[in-house]
């Protein structure tokens, strides 16, 4: 006579047929079972085709299963279920849930309170928003196998002590998840000591990778050096590639062979700017290799509109690479002010070209009213490539100062004056938050 727990405690006997019965079974669903032979199995084909049935009504399929047959060595009530429970808590949706479980089939083994749990908690001490969790994970799912004390805490612990702020930390993750997996010897510390050595000041990476935190997964043997390698051969300067970088963090990821030589031959054969004239206009807005020819185009055609000789143009793009980028509709209503209220010759135009990249309405109307009020004549430079406060400065003072060697141009930032003079409206920016504000600001 069979004994009360026939059934729920069987034989060694009874478990091989119960083992052979269940993988027949699972052939005829066409899953591949072998990986399942040193595993404990239920005891009756019933309680795996619940496992199968509940699988497949997340929406995966036989093909996904087999991909990771050890999903079914999980008990539908006591794994399966609650670990669903606590990723829709959590904030994946439930329509994606099958997805997640798909792409991170080993989250099924995981236990709720000892592993799931505290990497959610450390996230959160992160700074990482608790209505972005789900988005964080669904990214990386990966993240809920990590020990707290491993890779997760050496690459946060690192990353500050380059200068990134703590607070900046949630968002990084946010933006880019990965860097959590990323090991701090062999992928972040290579890749941050090659951009300091071309350059870079720390504190500025460290704003880069805060607003950028992709960067970091760019391949540095594969993809950043050569790309360096080809900034240089493109006549690129050695001494400015680090100004390129900050401007244009993304450069280091592109294809940019392929780029540059599409942009270089365009610019030749369009706006008949030769390879050197080109190198100049990448160092000064590398954000072109990335800009659509079509768009170049429209401001290059509006000035040719206006009688432009073609070699002035040319001349105008290399010294303000900005304009290209500039709204049409804009630059005609700078124009028109030129030509109708001040009455200036073209000549000046092509002399300084920075002129379209000014608001008509809260920089060039305003200062070009308060100089004919004081009958002062002056270039464009002069009046308008200062601050708000040097501008006051020379409207008090009786004399109009040398422009024999000019201010470099640098578009929405500070203005490096002869004699290294810095002039701006904001005094209490160091030197490398400056650099950084005025080249991201493209």
């Amino acid at each position: 006579m069979p004994s009360v727990t026939w059934g729920v405690i069987q034989g060694r006997k009874e478990r091989l047929v119960s083992r052979v019965i269940i993988c027949d079974y699972l052939k005829t669903l066409g899953i591949i079972s072998d990986e399942l032979e040193q595993l404990e199995l239920p005891s009756t084909v019933d309680v795996m085709r619940e496992r199968v049935e509940f699988l497949q009504k997340l929406g995966l399929t036989i093909d996904d299963i087999n991909q990771y047959p050890l999903m079914l060595a999980c008990s539908v009530r006591k794994n399966i279920i609650p670990v669903l429970g606590y990723l829709e808590k959590i904030g994946i949706p439930r329509s994606k849930l099958g997805e997640f479980v798909n792409n991170y089939p080993q989250v099924l083994h995981a236990s709720v309170v000892v592993e799931l749990a505290p990497v959610v908690k450390f996230l959160r001490g992160l700074d990482v928003e608790k209505q972005d969790i789900g988005y964080v994970l669904g990214k990386y799912p990966e993240l809920l196998g990590f020990k707290l004390e491993g890779t997760m805490s050496t690459s946060v612990a690192y990353l500050v002590s380059i200068g990134v702020r703590p607070r900046d930390i949630g968002p990084m993750v946010t933006q880019y998840p990965y860097l959590l997996g990323m090991r701090v010897g062999t992928m972040i510390k290579p890749l941050v000591d090659y951009l300091v050595s071309l350059g870079l000041p720390k504190t500025i990476l460290a704003r880069m990778l805060e607003k950028r935190a992709y960067i970091l997964g760019y391949d540095l043997e594969e993809t950043v050096k050569p790309n360096v390698e080809c900034l240089l051969s493109f006549g690129i300067r050695k001494e400015v590639l680090a100004s390129v970088i900050a401007q244009y963090p993304q450069i280091l990821g592109l294809p940019l062979k392929a780029k540059l030589s599409s942009q270089q031959y365009f610019f030749n054969l369009k706006l008949k700017i030769d390879p050197q004239g080109f190198a100049q206009v990448i160092e000064k807005m590398p954000q072109i290799v990335s800009l659509h020819q079509h768009v170049i185009m429209k401001p290059v055609e509006f000035l040719l509109a206006r009688a432009l000789p073609s070699e002035d143009v040319a001349k105008m793009v290399v010294k303000c690479p900005q304009i290209v980028a500039s709204r049409v509709e804009l630059m005609k209503n700078s124009y028109y002010f030129f030509k109708s209220e001040t009455g200036r010759p073209l000549k000046e135009l092509v002399e300084f070209p920075e002129y379209f990249t000014y608001s008509l309405e809260s920089r060039i109307k305003p200062r070009y009213q308060r100089l004919k009020s004081k009958g002062i004549r002056c270039s464009l430079n002069w009046l308008l490539n200062c601050s708000d406060q040097r501008f006051e400065e020379r409207l008090q003072g009786d004399y109009i100062e040398t422009e024999s060697i000019g201010p470099t141009f640098c578009m929405g930032g500070k203005l490096e004056l002869p004699g290294n003079e810095i002039v701006s409206d904001e005094e209490d920016e160091s030197e490398d938050e400056v650099l950084f504000r005025r080249t991201v600001s493209l």
